[in-house]
């Protein structure tokens, strides 16, 4: 199996881990719920992931803007900031307003979208080192002052470290944390 090959695998499963643990194992109206009084809805948690995602392939990498931009409005987060969702805690007026089927479309639309260029990108363009605080600010509408901590995290990786992390690694915490909050909804299917 070649490298590519691997981060394909690994995001086909992801993909399915999120999707049969958590986006089928929850109903949709239990989606904007905080367990325990604390920690994050399954709405947040699937957002974020997907924002992040979403930012590193779409607008870090490939250069275009972020597929959020086009379901921006079905998500109800028309009226929000272009950073909505991408902060590791909650907010809880923008989770509210997230519609569950359009954030199921949205997230579908990142995985694909991801699965398309893996398909077509060669090993060598793994080493490459992106202009990501510039695509990030012009084509995401994420200044600097707005999400400093993240033009600082990302700016001079490769691409190769954006798969890892704000794809897969990232991906994976977030998919864990829903699968977490599944349980103590008491949803556990063991």
């Amino acid at each position: 199996m070649d490298l590519l090959e691997w981060i394909g695998t690994d995001l086909t499963g992801l993909r399915s881990r999120l999707f049969d643990s958590v986006v089928s194992g929850v109903p949709t109206q239990r989606w904007h719920e905080s367990v325990d009084g604390a920690g994050s809805s399954i709405a947040h948690l699937l957002l974020h992931l997907a924002r992040h995602h979403d930012l590193a392939v779409s607008t870090a990498i490939r250069n275009h803007p972020p597929r959020f931009t086009e379901h921006r409005s079905a998500l109800g987060l028309a009226d929000e900031s272009a950073w909505a969702g991408l902060a590791e805690r909650e907010d809880p007026q923008v989770s509210a307003r997230v519609a569950p089927e359009a954030l199921v479309d949205y997230v579908n639309d990142v995985f694909a979208a991801s699965g398309s260029w893996l398909d077509r990108v060669g090993t060598m363009a793994l080493d490459t080192i992106p202009d990501s605080g510039n695509r990030l600010r012009e084509l995401g509408g994420l200044p600097v002052d707005d999400v400093p901590w993240l033009h600082r995290m990302w700016s001079g990786k490769a691409v190769w470290w954006l798969v890892q992390w704000p794809v897969l690694g990232h991906g994976h915490a977030h998919t864990g944390e829903a699968i977490s909050v599944r349980n103590r909804m008491g949803l556990s299917p063991f």
